[in-house]
C-alpha cells in the first residue's frame, strides 16, 4: 500500500499532535453532489452502485476533488449485512429502504445466516480494495457498519420507522429474543468490520443511527453491550498502523461516559452537545468527532465561518478533535457551502495546534 500522506484524521484520533484540525462530513459522497447523481442514474438504482466496485470507488472519491477533505468514507449502505443474511433490501424511488421478510420469530432468528465477509458482501470488500488503491495514499479511507441495534431496527420494523413499535415491542415483551438476534448481528458486524480493515479500511466507525430513541437503561442493555462487543472483537492493528475506532450514537449525549469506556478511541457527537462539556466529561479518555448542526450549511458563508469558528473555541487547544457534522449532510445545500466549511476549519483551527 502507497505511504500515506496526509494522516491529519488518524493522529487526531488518537490525540496525537496536528497541523491543524481535521474534517470529514458524514454523508460526504451523495445527493448533495450533481456529479452523485450522474453516477447513480449510471448505475441503475442504488444497490447497483454499492455493488459496483468501480463506480462505489467514483463516487467516493467525488467530493475529496472539490474539498480539501482530511479522510474518504467507504460509499455503501449500513444495511448490507441484514441484506447478506437474506432479508431482501430494496429501495424504492424516493423511499427508504424495505426489506421483503421482516424478523418476527425466534425461528426467523435462528435461521439468520453469519453473512463470509468475502462470499456475500464480496462485492463490499472490492469496493474497499479499489478505493485504497485510487486514493493514492492522499488521505485514509473509514470503514463503517451500523450498530446491531440499528440494523434490528430495520430489520424488525421492516424499514424506516419513526414509533419503533415492533421493536420496541419485542424489546419489552420478549427481551431474549432481541438479545439472540442482537449478539448475532455483533458477531456478524465484528466478521465484517475486520474484512474491511483487511482490505484496507484504516479507520472504522460504528453508526448507532437509532440508539437515541431507547430509555436510559435499554440504551445500555440493547445498544451499547452490543457496541463494546464489537470494540472488543476488531483488529486494533494493521500493516504496523493502529486501527482507530469511533463509536456514534444520534442523540446520545447522555450516555457520553459510557461510551467512552468501551475501549473505543473516538465518539461521534451530535449537535445537541456541547462540545467544551463533552471535553471535559470525556476528553482525556478518547478523540471526540463532530458536531455542527448540517442545517448550518444553508446558511451564508459567513455564518457558517462563524459556527466553525465557535466550535472550535469550544474544543479548544490541543489534538483530538475531528470536525464533522452532527450528522449526514442534506442532499439540497449549496455546492459552495461544504468549500466555505471546510476551509474554515483548517483555517481558523491552526492556531489551536501551536
Amino acid at each position: 500500500m502507497t505511504t500515506l500522506k496526509n494522516d491529519r484524521y488518524l493522529r487526531a484520533l488518537l490525540r496525537e499532535p496536528v497541523d491543524m484540525t481535521p474534517v470529514w462530513m458524514m454523508r460526504q459522497a451523495g445527493r448533495y453532489l450533481p456529479e452523485y447523481k450522474a453516477t447513480r442514474a449510471q448505475a441503475g438504482d442504488f444497490m447497483s452502485l454499492c455493488r459496483n466496485a468501480d463506480l462505489a470507488c467514483e463516487v467516493t472519491l467525488q467530493p475529496l476533488r472539490r474539498y480539501d477533505l482530511d479522510a474518504a468514507i467507504l460509499f455503501s449502505d449500513i444495511l448490507t449485512v441484514p441484506d447478506a443474511m437474506g432479508l431482501g433490501l430494496s429501495f424504492g424511488a424516493g423511499e427508504g429502504p424495505k426489506f421483503a421478510r421482516t424478523i418476527d420469530s425466534k425461528s426467523a432468528v435462528e435461521n439468520l445466516p453469519i453473512p463470509d465477509p468475502e462470499q456475500e458482501l464480496q462485492y463490499v470488500m472490492n469496493a474497499v480494495r479499489t478505493i485504497r488503491r485510487e486514493l493514492k495514499g492522499d488521505v485514509p479511507l473509514i470503514g463503517f457498519s451500523g450498530s446491531p441495534w440499528t440494523l434490528a431496527t430495520y430489520m424488525v420494523e421492516g424499514g424506516s420507522s419513526k414509533a419503533f413499535t415492533k421493536i420496541k415491542k419485542m424489546l419489552y415483551s420478549e427481551p431474549h429474543l432481541l438479545h439472540l438476534l442482537l449478539d448475532k448481528l455483533a458477531d456478524a458486524v465484528v466478521l465484517y468490520l475486520n474484512a474491511q480493515i483487511k482490505a484496507g479500511a484504516q479507520a472504522v466507525m460504528i453508526f448507532d443511527t437509532w440508539g437515541g430513541v431507547l430509555g436510559h437503561r435499554e440504551y445500555l442493555e440493547f445498544s451499547l453491550r452490543y457496541m463494546q462487543k464489537i470494540v472488543e472483537g476488531l483488529i486494533r492493528e494493521n500493516n504496523g498502523r493502529k486501527v482507530p475506532v469511533t463509536l456514534f450514537t444520534k442523540g446520545g449525549g447522555l450516555w457520553l461516559e459510557a461510551i467512552a469506556a468501551t475501549g473505543c478511541d473516538a465518539v461521534g457527537l451530535d449537535w445537541t452537545v456541547n462540545l467544551a462539556e463533552a471535553k471535559a466529561r470525556i476528553g482525556h479518555k478518547v478523540a471526540l468527532q463532530g458536531n455542527m448542526d448540517p442545517s448550518v450549511l444553508y446558511a451564508p458563508p459567513q455564518r457558517i465561518e462563524a459556527e466553525v469558528q465557535q466550535i472550535l473555541a469550544d474544543f479548544g487547544a490541543g489534538s483530538g478533535h475531528v470536525f464533522n457534522l452532527g450528522h449526514g449532510i442534506h442532499q439540497d445545500v449549496p455546492e459552495i457551502s461544504p468549500k466555505v466549511f471546510v476551509d474554515a476549519i483548517h483555517h481558523y483551527s491552526q492556531p489551536y495546534h501551536k
